[in-house]
């Protein structure tokens, strides 16, 4: 194994990054060069589990608009972080990268149920592991997933990669000249700051088990590389 900062990564990919431009649905050219960025960091000998959102195919927004019922449209955004997970594990094999998909929503023929021990098992068999189907609970976020599962497989960090977002900001820098850009924090200070970066169930998991994450762009090429390796990119949050 090359010399890297991490060697059990949880990438958390939000579903709008393979949107791309588009906004909404599956992008090709962006959905494939997310899975090449993946294998270069997957080449190093990284063990990979994967998260990936479901936003570019169903909000909780268009379930409100709907009048529809709160854990019925977070069921309908299970389904959907289910979709954008076959998607990826298809782009990842072409490409000569072993994959599982986990689903905390059983589906069995396309997908293994989530059983802790056996994605273990995957990851030290050198397969990547992607979790789909949120935590298998409405009112808990794919953050939540992330920082449960990481926790869960011992991870040694969650690589929050972003769309089109660089960093934590002291305030949103598209309407903010003035905001500051972080490059270390600690969970403490995020909740104290105030700061928009996940939602608080999913930092209280992170700060409790003391998995420290990296938010980044996930549009520059070699990012997820960069993070691994050490170099200083983004924000790094402490656990604890």
């Amino acid at each position: 194994m090359a010399d890297v900062k991490y060697k059990r990564i949880m990438l958390k990919l939000s579903g709008e990054a393979l949107a791309g431009d588009k906004g909404f649905g599956i992008n090709p050219p962006v959905i494939k060069t997310v899975a090449e960025e993946v294998k270069s960091v997957y080449n190093l000998g990284i063990q990979i589990a994967i998260v990936v959102g479901g936003g570019n195919m169903w909000r909780g927004v268009s379930g409100e608009q709907m009048g529809m019922e709160r854990a019925q449209a977070d069921y309908i955004g299970m389904l959907a972080t289910i979709m954008n997970a076959l998607a990826l594990q298809d782009n990842l094999e072409s490409i000569g990268v072993p994959t599982r998909v986990q689903t905390s929503i059983e589906m069995r023929q396309i997908a293994e149920p989530y059983i802790r021990r056996k994605a273990i098992r995957h990851l030290e068999k050198e397969r990547v592991v992607i979790f789909a189907g949120g935590t298998g609970s409405p009112y808990f976020s794919t953050d939540t997933t992330a920082a449960l599962r990481a926790a869960e497989i011992n991870a040694d960090a969650i690589l929050m990669a972003k769309n089109g977002v660089d960093g934590i900001y002291s305030a949103d820098p598209n309407k903010d000249p003035n905001a500051v850009k972080f490059d270390q924090l600690t969970q403490l200070d995020i909740i104290n700051k105030g700061l928009n970066v996940m939602d608080t169930t999913a930092s209280s998991l992170s700060m409790d088990n003391d998995i420290p994450f990296v938010v980044f762009n996930l549009n520059q090429a070699g990012n997820i590389r960069k993070v691994v390796e050490g170099e200083n990119i983004g924000t790094t949050v402490r656990g604890k």
